[in-house]
């Protein structure tokens, strides 16, 4: 219900970037600038600042984006009120989740959440947790699932589960024949990693220097986007990736990979984040209990 042109403004300034803005929107750049323009006309000022390659608020943009925030927080709950005044549970649900909860946890979720709730429209879309987390912050998507603590003060962070990750290389690999390795012995063998962003990708990081090595003197022969990928070149024997548990067990049942746990253990927590301050509907309430019940059960497994 909330203008179109103040979802536009509030995500170029927070994020600070037309393009950024334009990916968080699912927009191109020229249909986001076209909205600001838009905007400054009808406000009759500039919002934005623009040189040297970055944008920055205005003091007229400062004010628009305290008041953008306030109309579209109350535009969101005014819909979700209207919904909740029936006793069906339904209505479009946008969810976000990083590559490995995406893949392997919430399929099937949410498909024993639709058939419990038939009416129920389910659209996820998938990025590494670093983007989820700027589309939870932009209002574009109701939910997300991430695979560590939010970064971003304005949202709110509940853990769901505990995943532990592994070392996982193909069955003739030299790491195979261990029971268990430590970050010193990995240093030693090519990584196949996953890219920037990739909540993963930090929790490695963090765990090597916990552990007394610099992740720049790991041997990263591949940088990639997602679990599915890792698992294909780690096939090719070309080196060892450090993957969630959960990611490897159908191919460790038809041993093509093997999976040897870390000394000491790597485990994370998985998280769901949504806005601290936004009103949630009876719709994104169920489908959270339903959805950190469902991915304890199966962490548990």
């Amino acid at each position: 219900m909330a203008d179109r042109r103040l979802q536009v403004f509030h995500a170029v300034a927070k994020q600070l970037s037309f393009t950024k803005a334009a990916d968080v929107l699912f927009m191109t750049q020229p249909a986001v600038t076209f909205q600001i323009k838009q905007l400054e006309e009808h406000c009759n000022t500039r919002l934005f600042d623009r040189g040297h390659g970055r944008i920055s608020l205005t003091p007229a943009g400062e004010v628009v984006l305290e008041y953008a925030e306030k109309i579209l927080s109350l535009s969101e709950e005014l819909d979700q009120r209207i919904r909740n005044l029936t006793s069906e549970v339904s209505g479009s649900l946008h969810i976000g989740a990083s590559m490995t909860i995406a893949e392997y946890l919430l399929p099937r979720i949410l498909g024993e959440f639709k058939a419990q709730f038939p009416s129920v429209k389910p659209r996820l879309s998938v990025a590494n947790s670093e983007t989820i987390e700027a589309r939870v912050a932009a209002h574009t998507i109701d939910i997300g699932f991430i695979e560590s603590a939010s970064h971003l003060p304005s949202l709110q962070t509940e853990v769901c589960c505990d995943d532990e990750l592994q070392v996982i290389c193909k069955v003739d690999h030299p790491l195979a024949k261990f029971k268990q390795v430590t970050a010193k012995q990995l240093a030693a063998y090519p990584f196949i990693s996953r890219e920037p962003g990739s909540g993963t990708r930090e929790f490695t990081d963090n765990y090597f220097r916990s552990q007394g090595v610099a992740p720049e003197d790991i041997n990263v022969v591949i940088e990639l986007g997602s679990p599915e990928a890792q698992k294909g070149v780690v096939e090719t024997g070309l080196g060892f990736a450090i993957a969630s548990r959960v990611a490897s067990a159908k191919e460790k049942k038809i041993a093509e990979i093997v999976s040897v746990p870390l000394q000491p253990r790597l485990i994370r927590k998985l998280s769901m984040v949504y806005p601290k301050e936004r009103f949630r509907s009876r719709l994104i309430n169920t489908f959270a209990e339903f959805a950190i019940k469902r991915m304890r059960e199966m962490a548990a497994k």
